[in-house]
């Protein structure tokens, strides 16, 4: 990577104004309209008028996406409300020693390199500092800009306490009542217990897919020895937006999703009321997660093949959306600006029957059927390849933080996987769940720091 450009300096510096949102001296849109993920062409062989400026306005707008840099000390952890990027490599890390200082020191060792990362440096310097010992830096984004990178950092339940009820590291008394708790089961799942869970989560979100490996690869290698890979899921083309200058992208099904969801730019006490713990939320876990939020992740292979037989009219219905615009069916002439239009589920068509179906994917998770509950998603669209007969091992890995998925996401996928039309076209395969602690802060030397103090 590299910071030598002092034009990508400066703009950098106006998006590190931001610290999850919380905006110094810059104008909160004018902040994440600078900060909006690099868009497709969609533009082949054509040059002149209206067409070439569309042109340079996309590659510009792809050149400022890959030279963004977000502060990694802040009040919140980068990664959340960060505008969402367009590529994400999640993983879970099973930590195989018993020693709790070792387990600091890799925490420690993984903030100073993180920090490094997000700068847009390489981890310990430059590659060739020693050419008589292994790099520190695997160096495939030398000389790469920082990409918008993100590293989001996590803990799961069985830090706390492993499978076979023993306290590991002394942190069994700060445990998290929803921790404890752990994910329910829900109908029509098949999870893998190889993919789900872990005893720490590294999310790493960036505009470059090589960026988002590099900073996965290096902090594996940091964590040999005192820690191993349990699984990772490479993500790629959005299937949320964090920022209302973002355009709802679509997932693979090809319909915009997510549209009515928790956004960057929402009040502090709408962001408070559904994604930030709060303090008294949890008296174990007060000293370390109050203004930090869950990770929750489900793992969702889509039947493409299945879909695509699926005539556009039952499509509709069955999302409660025009696929084209992304309007609610409750609009009678769909169009560009009304995906956003207030969803009215008392609407009626033309033969007088309700315009959304109560089944509906719409109906079926929107707030206002939950008792206002919200979730800011981040989730991306995956492709593992395929199978032994051709078909894609493709879907969604969806994403949300929460401030407890008690009352913010289990309740709505329980009433998903039993009454939403489109269940019949998905499987959930894996499933994880992390507490996020709060930020780090100018003076910490790791990762959830009060965790351990």
């Amino acid at each position: 990577m590299s910071n030598d450009d002092p034009t990508e300096a400066a703009a950098s510096d106006a998006e590190s104004a931001s610290a999850e949102g919380k905006v110094r001296g810059i104008p909160r849109r004018r902040l994440f309209a600078l900060g909006g993920a690099a868009g497709a062409l969609g533009i082949a062989g054509v040059g002149g008028g209206a067409a070439g400026y569309a042109v340079r306005g996309a590659q510009e707008k792809k050149q400022s996406a890959v030279h963004l840099r977000y502060p990694f000390r802040a009040e919140k952890q980068q990664g959340i409300l960060t505008p969402a990027q367009d590529n994400m490599y999640t993983v879970a890390f099973d930590v195989t020693t018993s020693d709790r200082q070792a387990l600091i020191g890799l925490l420690e060792d993984w903030t100073v390199a993180a920090e490094q990362m997000s700068a847009g440096d390489l981890v310990g310097g430059a590659p060739d500092a020693n050419a008589e010992l292994p790099p520190k830096d695997s160096g495939e984004v030398w000389g790469y800009p920082a990409s918008g990178l993100t590293i989001t950092f996590g803990f799961g339940a069985t830090l706390f306490v492993d499978e076979a009820g023993k306290d590991r590291f002394g942190l069994t008394n700060k445990m998290p009542q929803v921790l404890k708790d752990g994910v329910p089961k829900f109908a029509n799942e098949a999870i893998h217990a190889s993919e789900s869970n872990g005893d720490l989560l590294v999310q790493a979100c960036a505009n470059d897919p090589q960026v988002a490996v590099h900073a996965i690869r290096n902090l594996t290698r940091i964590a040999f020895g005192t820690a191993k890979l349990k699984w990772g899921q490479i993500g790629y083309g959005r299937t949320s937006s964090t920022s209302t200058e973002q355009e709802t992208p679509r997932n693979l099904f090809g319909f915009k999703d997510g549209t009515n969801n928790i956004k960057s730019e929402d009040a502090d006490g709408e962001l408070d009321k559904h994604l930030w713990v709060q303090s008294g939320d949890d008296p174990a876990s007060d000293g370390w997660l109050a203004g930090g939020t869950y990770f929750m992740a489900r793992k969702i292979h889509m039947y493409l093949e299945i879909w695509d037989r699926v005539s556009l009219a039952e499509q509709e219905d069955i999302i409660g959306r025009d696929k084209r615009y992304g309007a609610p069916q409750s609009v009678a002439e769909p169009a560009t600006d009304q995906e956003f239009t207030p969803i009215d589920f008392s609407a009626k068509n033309a033969e007088g029957t309700p315009a959304i179906d109560a089944r509906s994917h719409i109906s079926i998770v929107a707030p206002e059927h939950h008792k206002g509950a919200k979730m800011l998603r981040r989730g991306y669209n995956f492709t593992d390849g395929n199978d032994s007969l051709g078909r894609l091992d493709a879907g969604l890995f969806f994403i949300a933080y929460v401030r407890d998925p008690r009352t913010n996401f289990y309740p709505i996928l329980k009433t998903m996987a039993q009454k939403d039309l489109l269940t019949e076209y998905l499987q959930h395969q894996a499933s994880a769940l992390f507490a996020i602690p709060p930020g780090i802060g100018t003076g910490d030397t790791m990762i959830g720091q009060k965790l351990f103090t």
